[in-house]
């Protein structure tokens, strides 16, 4: 049988007062109700395609009557913000998958019997993305839209390392397990009357997973000067020793998007290793400078997490243009950063120039409105007719021993995207023969993405499984999440046909307690 799935939009989740169809009346607390998962550990880490298998088991102390079993795997994203008075936390339901359980699987009586255990099998499977429906606000282009389908990465808790999220961006996964009772209510006048059936949880349980779905490469991005965010050109002046010493010319640097960044399924290391490409431009203040051009004599670099949550549904893409902090927006809106150091380059490029006549240009890079070429100025004498020009290229190593890189992921009410600084030391040759610590320090930001490998790359995910008394103390340990979600039981999207769930139940007498 195939799971269902659907999705509440974040406007609706967000500021509703309806009622939710399910309601939580927890009235049988000496009962036990539990999620299993099967070959299931610690650090498990869940991608696009992955079998999520296991049983629910429930076990009473005394007969409970109930009318039907639901489980579903649900992907939640949440923004909360501090307030004055109170805080307020947003829920947005991207994905709810439910396993059916067939009519004809049920005891009859519908009766939970005391010293009766019960266990019901169920098997999902990671979906690649959600269907169309699951982002059906505005939207300022439909570019968005293909991002905001994609399954995002689970963020803001549950990782071995630090995943660089704010307690107030988190994205969820869990399956829950729920036993429902329902009762039929009738309002309105006599003749007209509307009758609704409440459904309410008389037990629950949750168990958490962590997902890294697998994300496409995606193309540069168009930057232009609006994006603060990124700095693609830079210019320097350098001199021969310190500040008032001598000009020998100017030195323009201009940064090339680097491919992204792809990690393992389970987010331990890289599968492809990214580098950026500069290209130099030298502008000499007179032709003898030029038996002379600068190095580069150090090389250092960080990487910063972005991470923008909104009350409202996200219209654009928050690192691109002005916007998002704009202050006609009526939406609460977010945003925290945090850097990384990388690896120190281990071998420093030689710069090896080639001289140009003035006049010639060249080709900017990709994805960018600005160009470094020292092209013949009416506001500024030329003072070479000679300018040198060179492309070096600089290996990028992410620390992933020491933070967990979740990909890039646009949502429709949280984001996360990353930039990638390098500040180059370039210095002339007589300071680099003293060696000394002058030099000319040039800053680069550019835009890096992460994405994590394709299923069929994967690699082993994780150590071998653990002893089942580990696995014991691991569910024991466990923290529960008793906040309830405001999730809509209608609107359901079409079915995942790969999804597959089986409803089969076994009962096992026990002694009773």
């Amino acid at each position: 049988m195939a799971a269902t799935a659907s999705s509440t939009s974040a406007s609706s989740a967000h500021d509703s007062n309806d009622v939710p169809p399910v309601t939580r009346d927890l009235a049988f607390p000496k009962s036990d109700i539990q999620v299993h998962l099967k070959d299931h550990y610690k650090a498990k880490i869940y991608t696009s395609g992955s079998p999520v298998k296991g049983e629910v088991t429930i076990v009473t102390k005394r007969d409970v009557r109930f009318d039907s079993i639901q489980i579903v795997l649900i992907g939640n994203t949440k923004a909360s913000f501090d307030g004055m008075s109170f805080p307020q936390e947003i829920t947005h339901t991207f994905l709810k998958m439910v396993m059916p359980v067939p009519e004809s699987t049920y005891p009859l009586p519908k009766v939970l019997e005391t010293g009766e255990t019960y266990t019901i099998p169920f098997n999902f499977v990671i979906p690649n993305q959600l269907t169309i429906n699951a982002c059906n606000h505005k939207r300022l282009s439909d570019q968005l839209q293909d991002h905001h389908v994609l399954l995002p990465p689970s963020m803001g808790g549950g990782w071995e390392r630090d995943d660089m999220a704010p307690r107030m961006a988190r994205v969820e996964y869990s399956i829950k397990a729920r036993v429902l009772r329902e009762t039929v209510q009738t309002t309105g006048p006599a003749g007209a009357e509307n009758t609704t059936v409440k459904k309410t949880r008389i037990m629950e349980a949750t168990r958490n997973i962590q997902v890294l779905p697998s994300t496409p490469e995606e193309p540069p991005l168009n930057i232009t000067p609006k994006d603060r965010l990124y700095t693609m050109t830079k210019s320097k002046t350098l001199r021969k020793s310190f500040i008032l010493s001598t000009k020998l010319g100017k030195i323009t640097a201009e940064a090339h998007q680097p491919s992204a960044a792809v990690i393992t399924s389970d987010g331990n290391k890289l599968v492809s290793r990214p580098s950026m490409r500069v290209s130099l431009t030298f502008d000499p203040e007179n032709p003898a400078n030029i038996a002379s051009p600068p190095q580069i004599t150090g090389v250092s670099g960080k990487l910063t997490a972005h991470t923008f949550f909104s009350s409202g549904t996200i219209s654009d893409f928050p690192n691109l243009g002005e916007q998002w902090n704009t202050p006609y927006i009526t939406d609460r809106r977010g945003q925290f950063f945090t850097s990384v150091s990388l690896p120190p380059v281990s071998s420093i490029p030689e710069v090896s120039w080639t001289q140009n006549m003035r006049g010639q240009r060249r080709d900017s890079g990709y994805g960018t409105e600005s160009s470094s070429s020292p092209a013949v100025s009416s506001k500024e004498k030329q003072k070479s007719p000679v300018y040198l020009t060179s492309t070096v290229d600089i290996p990028i190593t992410l620390p992933t021993d020491k933070k967990v890189f979740v990909p890039t992921f646009h949502g429709c009410i949280a984001s996360r995207v990353y930039t990638l600084s390098l500040s180059l030391n370039i210095s002339t040759p007589s300071e680099k023969k003293k060696k000394t610590n002058g030099g000319t320090r040039v800053n680069l930001t550019v835009p890096l993405q992460i994405a994590v490998e394709q299923p069929g790359r994967a690699v082993a995910v994780g150590p071998e499984l653990p002893t089942f008394e580990e696995a014991q103390a691991d569910e024991h340990l466990r923290p529960r999440d008793t906040q309830q979600s405001n999730e809509q039981d209608g609107d359901r999207l079409p079915d995942y046909g790969e999804v597959h769930g089986t409803g089969r139940w076994r009962r096992v007498a026990v002694e009773a307690a």
